[in-house]
């Protein structure tokens, strides 16, 4: 996997799962809190799916074949799209299962300090975890909003890990404020409602991530700055006068497909377009290097065929009769 990938981050989270999912395993065998049991589903989940991320990263470097001429980098959407479904059931629904158990079946907490103890360790170990993906989501967001990066990146693993370390933070506090009120009061409703506030919160982000994976595995163009960049790169103002229309297309985080119909002069000669393609495609993997694969087809310039494959990608104003009929 490439460093932006994000396997630091990866990793990173899941030591600290591992670490967290076996000290709450033990604080609700001690306790009973229906809190601490899932967080601890929902940590064992968090590591599952981190492992889930490794192993696709692994499967998208596999060398493309006559079934698969584009490669597999798409493997990384496809895990990334498991996590959320994993997400959703195993952590989601589950503590929404458990919540509902313990309001209609509530019981006193007993040894409190092994929950509390466990929870206070697993906000520390998260933060660490939370830090290292804050710190490497940073080297590509480059000025983005955190908003933005996680609706925009095209490596998936970065926003899961960072929206799994986000909830498992804010389910940290939920579970220690339901553990907490629950102890004050006696009460042990309370825990349950801190159990079905983390369930709550795990469903929200599972869609999320589930809503955003769905749109690369449909298949998303380049970003805009990439787009300006390439499309500066095609045309040399001699043979190439100018772009009749472009698409690209992710093939996976760090591979791009750029088809585009270019214009060129009606005079020239086909070893003059020849080698104008060829120079054009060498600008464009100097501009954008994850540009792979790369279709350029040479046309005279119409109005009829700049409109059929007009797009928000398609160069505007485009070049003018006048510009290719000398």
């Amino acid at each position: 996997m490439s460093a932006s990938g994000g396997t630091k981050a990866i990793v990173a989270a899941l030591a600290a799962n591992l670490a967290i999912a076996a000290s709450k395993f033990v604080a609700f065998a001690f306790s009973g809190s229906s809190s601490m049991l899932a967080e601890g589903v929902h940590s064992l989940a968090d590591s599952g799916n981190q492992a889930l991320l490794l192993v696709g990263g692994k499967k998208a470097q596999r060398e493309a074949t006559p079934q698969h001429p584009f490669g597999y980098g798409r493997e990384r959407y496809i895990y990334a799209f498991l996590v959320s479904i994993i997400l959703f059931s195993v952590g989601g629904m589950f503590a929404l299962y458990e919540g509902y158990e313990k309001i209609k079946h509530p019981h006193e907490i007993e040894h409190w300090y092994w929950p509390v103890g466990v929870l206070v360790f697993a906000i520390i170990a998260e933060s660490f975890s939370f830090r290292t993906a804050i710190k490497e989501s940073n080297v590509t967001r480059r000025g983005k909003s955190w908003k933005e990066f996680v609706r925009h990146a095209k490596a998936p693993e970065l926003p899961v890990v960072l929206l799994e370390d986000l909830g498992a933070l804010v389910g940290l506090i939920l579970a220690l404020g339901g553990v907490g009120l629950a102890l004050l009061t006696g009460d042990g409703v309370w825990d349950g409602v801190g159990t079905i506030c983390i369930g709550v919160l795990l469903v929200l982000i599972a869609v999320v991530l589930a809503i955003e994976t769905k749109s690369l595995l449909l298949g998303e163009s380049a970003g805009a700055e990439e787009t300006r960049r390439i499309e500066a790169a095609v045309v040399d103002g001699d043979t190439v006068t100018g772009i009749i229309h472009m698409r690209t297309l992710h093939l996976g985080p760090e591979e791009l497909l750029v088809a585009a119909k270019i214009a060129v002069r009606h005079d020239d000669t086909a070893g003059e377009v020849a080698a104008a393609i060829n120079a054009a495609e060498a600008r464009i993997r100097e501009a954008v290097p994850i540009a792979r694969v790369i279709y350029l087809e040479p046309d005279i310039y119409s109005e009829a065929e700049a409109a059929k494959g007009a797009d928000p990608e398609a160069t505007p104003g485009g070049p003018t009769p006048q510009d290719t009929a000398h």
